[in-house]
């Protein structure tokens, strides 16, 4: 069965991002990443910043989820309608609401955000890890950004920490695992126009 959702989650200088592009132009699909924030930041009318730092403001969950609840879904996301939010939902509720609106409308690469996560079991998924060891990451953060060696590693153990924390407090997932995945991809040796072939290869099915 050929894929209509593609949810791609990455580390710190996996070379993700590049490869999520590539799959959507090479499918001819929307790529989303910061457009989930953007979206629920619109519905509350506040700032993308904002939303970012939506957990540690009480009052401004409260704006979201009553707009969420009560917000039609806009024309060309598909026919999911977010269901009625209280406020004492949980930041991961209002983003896997926008979450699961994208993916409703199909035909969408979805970087980030734990997406693979709230959409496990939907039909027509595909979930995809881009990773890669610390070292070599590292590395290339340091050549791409022109940062000493030992802040390139601390960046990448400080964004591996974040991400393991996101995860558990907003999923609750106390270890991340590969069958969390349908494909996970190593970059330390696999090329990021390969790793995009890959991954169009097993979309297509």
């Amino acid at each position: 069965m050929s894929s209509k959702v593609i949810s791609i989650s990455r580390s710190l200088a996996s070379r993700g991002e590049e490869v999520a592009r590539d799959v959507a132009n090479q499918l001819a699909f929307r790529f989303v990443d910061d457009e989930i924030i953007a979206r629920a930041a619109a519905k509350a009318g506040v700032s993308p910043g904002s939303m970012e730092k939506v957990e540690r403001s009480p009052s401004l969950i409260d704006r979201i989820l009553k707009h969420m609840g009560s917000a039609s879904v806009e024309p060309g996301f598909g026919a999911y309608t977010p269901p009625s939010l209280t406020a004492s939902d949980s930041y991961e509720g209002i983003i896997a609401g926008v979450i699961h609106e994208t993916a409703a409308a199909g035909k969408v690469v979805i970087l980030a955000h734990g997406a693979s996560i709230p959409l496990a079991g939907m039909p027509g998924l595909l979930r995809v890890l881009i990773t890669g060891s610390p070292a070599v990451r590292a590395a290339r953060l340091a050549k791409a950004d022109g940062v000493g060696d030992a802040r390139a590693k601390k960046a990448v153990q400080d964004s591996d920490r974040e991400r393991r924390d996101f995860l558990q407090r907003f999923y609750q997932v106390r270890e991340e695992l590969p069958i969390h995945y349908d494909l996970v991809i190593n970059t330390d040796s696999i090329l990021a126009p390969i790793a995009a072939s890959l991954i169009v290869a097993a979309a297509r099915g």
